[in-house]
């Protein structure tokens, strides 16, 4: 972790410095990379000039901007005045490593500042850089998780305003898991009614994780040609509102971004996951998986956003959203979009909406299993597909990420039965 000053700027290498003042679009209206490089691709170098003169937007800082980052490019800038360091991850050309960089952000009870009348929260700050030069193969875990202790510390309202910024040269290929666990765990069983829920309402509205907001804004481009990015979101966290969104912009032609999210939420949460996929050179290709499991009564939205320029003829993407429903009383807007002006292209996009599937609980019922047992192990089987996509030597073994993950499952298995019966989805 790096304190910038002025000073140290001045005699940091222009391309860092560059990168640290850049600003996603809603403030900035230049697309990133080499100039002459990208206007030779994109026949411009703005944002709000692409797919000109009919299908162009407006200016970036307008209403009709393009608005990659979904309405959180604002906290972004908020994000540039305030950082007080930064986390930068420098990957030199040619280098190759199997063992994943991690950046953990450890959130403590009372976030730093004492608990006083006048002092009733706390916002963090943290900035992420990471270059990857030509040719370099790497693996980067971020994470943001509570510090747990036994002591009487106050607990105190947080906010994470957090702004991950990437960027890959040409034959790059980064794999980077971004996993949010703050917040602590919703409380169970708020879907029930009469005097449960009235009991289940009242600790989880007393809960201190509900007063808790964390956002986070990741910025990524692919640079230059052949390079390779596997990004996997994964929004576990117990915090009262939260919001990820990612950007991934393809700039140069053969560069492939494959996407993998999970929302979990419970109790009373309201979480939101976005993100945007914008083609702008030709023979590009993506591919997108976002899956997302809402009980209690949480709220959930998904904004999955794919957008190809006329110069991304010969794009292929893909996306594909499914959610779990696992109580009547909890909420998923699920919203897959497409803005296609190229006219030779392979897109195609869906949602899915169900609950637990009732033939496939019969059969493990079947088996001996209790129905809580057999909810767990479908549970599991839903999310294991994103969790597979995060370094294995984070996944595996006591008290890691697996472990941690079914144990927010089976805090969010529902009670009794649904109170409609049957085998239902959406598309």
């Amino acid at each position: 972790m790096t304190n910038l000053t002025p000073e140290d700027l001045s005699t940091t290498r222009q391309e860092i410095v560059d990168y640290l003042i850049r600003l996603p679009d809603g403030h900035t209206d230049e697309l990133a990379g080499d100039k002459e490089e990208i206007k030779k691709e994109c026949g411009t170098l703005n944002l709000s000039k692409l797919s000109a003169p009919h299908h162009n937007t407006g200016d970036a800082t307008s209403q009709f901007a393009i608005n990659n980052q979904q309405g959180i490019a604002c906290f972004a800038a908020l994000n540039s005045v305030r950082a007080g360091s930064v986390a930068f991850i420098d990957i030199p050309e040619n280098h190759q490593e199997d063992l994943p960089i991690q950046v953990l952000n450890v959130k403590t009870a009372n976030g730093g500042v004492s608990n006083t009348e006048e002092n009733k929260g706390v916002t963090h700050h943290p900035r992420t850089l990471i270059i990857a030069d030509k040719s370099s193969q790497a693996s980067v875990i971020q994470s943001s998780v509570d510090f747990e202790d036994d002591s009487d510390t106050p607990v105190i309202s947080k906010m994470h305003n957090g702004y991950t910024q990437v960027f890959l040269e040409a034959d790059a290929t980064l794999t980077h898991s971004y996993i949010e666990e703050t917040g602590g765990k919703p409380v169970a069983n708020v879907e029930l009614t009469g005097k449960e829920y009235d009991a289940a309402k009242a600790e989880e509205a007393a809960r201190p994780g509900m007063r808790n907001t964390f956002l986070e804004c990741i910025d990524v481009h692919l640079l230059s040609d052949n390079c390779n990015y596997k990004g996997t979101l994964m929004g576990l966290g117990g915090s009262g509102r939260s919001k990820i969104a990612l950007t991934t912009t393809l700039l140069k032609p053969n560069t492939k971004a494959e996407i993998n999210g999970l929302s979990v939420a419970g109790g009373d949460q309201t979480v939101d996951m976005r993100t945007t996929i914008h083609h702008i050179a030709h023979g590009t290709v993506s591919r997108q998986a976002q899956k997302n499991m809402i009980g209690g009564r949480a709220t959930s939205t998904f904004k999955g956003r794919i957008r190809v320029e006329q110069s991304g003829q010969q794009t292929d993407s893909q996306q594909l959203a499914r959610t779990l429903l696992l109580s009547d009383m909890a909420k998923i807007w699920a919203i897959p979009s497409l803005e296609i002006i190229a006219d030779d292209v392979s897109c195609a996009h869906g949602a899915t909406i169900s609950d637990l599937s009732e033939e496939e609980m019969f059969y493990l019922r079947s088996r001996g299993l209790t129905r809580t047992q057999a909810r767990n192990i479908l549970m599991y089987a839903f999310v294991d597909e994103i969790g597979k996509c995060v370094d294995d030597c984070y996944i595996k073994g006591d008290g890691m990420l697996k472990e941690r993950i079914v144990s927010r499952l089976e805090n969010l298995v529902p009670k009794g039965d649904r109170a409609i019966m049957g085998e239902f989805s959406s598309v």
